[in-house]
């Protein structure tokens, strides 16, 4: 098997695809008001379905956290440790949820986490210091 991609269940579709798209920069192409996304990001499916939408698709209902929650991580790199610390600034002024300021971790890595308005958590790094 290989990983393809992932996929979120939202409950606010035009909330998440705002942050993804103007926040983040995915390039989302549909209307906010979908009820699914599908988009490649770098090689990787990047999936976000209405929770509605999805419990019906297959017959089910699930549970879901509120706030910041810490079942995974979607991770993100840039270039350089001065590129971590710069986007971790961009995206603040536009209005991602600080978790951890960029912080130069023992194994080598910069990193800074951010959370989405429905509290996943974003992970931007870089192994590269200049």
């Amino acid at each position: 098997m290989k990983l393809s991609g992932f996929g979120l269940l939202v409950q606010d579709m035009a909330t998440i695809i705002r942050f993804y798209r103007d926040v983040l920069g995915f390039e989302i192409a549909e209307d906010e008001n979908t009820k699914n996304v599908y988009l490649e990001k770098d090689g990787t499916l990047f999936l976000l379905f209405g929770r509605q939408d999805f419990e019906q698709l297959t017959n089910s209902s699930f549970d879901y956290v509120q706030g910041v929650n810490g079942h995974f991580e979607i991770a993100l790199d840039v270039d350089n440790y001065a590129e971590v610390d710069r986007v971790w600034d961009e995206i603040l002024a536009k209005g991602a949820r600080p978790v951890m300021p960029p912080t130069t971790c023992p194994w080598g890595q910069r990193t800074c986490y951010v959370a989405d308005p429905e509290g996943n958590l974003v992970e931007i790094g870089s192994f590269n210091k200049e």
